[in-house]
């Protein structure tokens, strides 16, 4: 065995990097943006928008909870559904871990936003006209690259479907590289063939639905699942949107009374939250008010004047400082669209 080789496996043995591969890529990715040529991926709010970086950059991961009927999947999958016209040129794949509702009803779902039937007067008065409106739509979203899985698997088997995935649409890219011979000062010229990935945003619809191995508890789950999804974004060009479920805490009495402090998300209310906390790059809180017969929101009695009124704390941004925004859900079309902050409530002066 050569010298130069067995410095090769000693490189590749040790636990740790050269700080210069880290600048490297940095100054690559910054004259990337500045270029146009790397971009985040746009979402269909602003608000969303601007709590990351023009976008949700990618390589991150994006966790949003709410309990039962905040309309979690709703803001999943109109993300999802309107990445591709939002980000053209982008060539997006999506995997989408549907564990909790059945494909079909979900497809219904989206029908509903485009013939701005509810869901019920899809099912009860539909016609020809509706029909064939839905008809045209499949024909164009099917040109889109969207792949489900149905079945719950664990952690591991969640990796492994995922590299699997992202292998299977890999692509070879021809790069030319430059070599100096230090001896001689000879220049030359090699083309190799990379690996490459294609962008993918992989959505989990809901944490607690993955199976747990032999002896794995919830809480160790989430851990799992946590530090898999940190690994998997190093090395993949993806962007993770997990949907998580908020504790009970939230529904206790004292923190329905209106113009408390109580009212507003916070990290401790995410179910597992030490698990997840740490490994997400946009923390996400969503809250309907309304269904807690809140007339007037958190410290600022902000007025909430429907109950389709969404109220969405962004508790942790990687590169900027928590807020609140609030958005309404339209309920015939089944999306969310963003609305002014609400007035604050003034006590009459007696």
């Amino acid at each position: 065995m050569t010298s130069k080789l067995k410095e090769m496996l000693k490189e590749k043995e040790k636990p740790w990097k050269s700080q210069k591969s880290d600048f490297t890529e940095a100054l690559r990715y910054l004259r990337g943006r500045k270029a146009g040529t790397i971009t985040s991926l746009k979402t269909p709010w602003l608000k969303f928008d601007d709590a990351g970086a023009a976008g949700i950059e990618w390589q991150s991961t994006v966790v949003v909870g709410g309990r039962s009927g905040t309309g979690k999947t709703l803001l999943k999958d109109q993300m999802v559904r309107e990445s591709f016209a939002l980000n053209p040129g982008e060539n997006i794949r999506v995997l989408d871990f549907e564990l909790e509702m059945v494909g079909t009803k979900s497809v219904i779902r989206e029908f509903c936003s485009i013939t701005g039937k509810s869901y019920t007067e899809m099912l009860t008065e539909l016609t020809n006209e509706d029909i064939a409106i839905c008809d045209n739509y499949v024909i164009e979203r099917l040109k889109y690259p969207i792949d489900v899985v149905e079945k719950s698997p664990t952690v591991k088997d969640f990796e492994k479907i995922i590299r699997q995935y992202m292998d299977f649409h890999s692509f070879e890219e021809a790069v030319r590289k430059t070599h100096k011979d230090e001896s001689s000062g000879v220049i030359t010229e090699t083309t190799e063939k990379l690996k490459k990935y294609k962008k993918t945003i992989i959505s989990l619809d809901h944490t607690i639905l993955l199976k747990r191995a032999p002896g794995e508890s919830v809480q160790e789950m989430l851990y799992h699942l946590g530090e898999t999804l940190t690994q998997l974004k190093r090395e993949y060009p993806v962007i993770f949107i997990i949907l998580s479920q908020l504790n009970r805490d939230i529904e206790k009495a004292e923190r329905m009374e209106n113009g408390k402090q109580g009212n507003y998300v916070s990290e401790g209310d995410f179910f597992g939250s030490d698990a997840m906390l740490q490994h997400a790059d946009l923390l996400v809180g969503m809250n309907r008010p309304a269904k807690y017969n809140i007339t007037q929101y958190g410290p600022n009695r902000y007025v909430i004047h429907n109950k389709n009124v969404m109220a969405i704390h962004f508790l942790k941004l990687r590169n900027g400082e928590p807020r609140l925004s609030f958005f309404e859900i339209q309920p015939t079309t089944m999306t969310f669209k963003e609305i002014p902050t609400p007035i604050m409530h003034t006590p009459k002066k007696i």
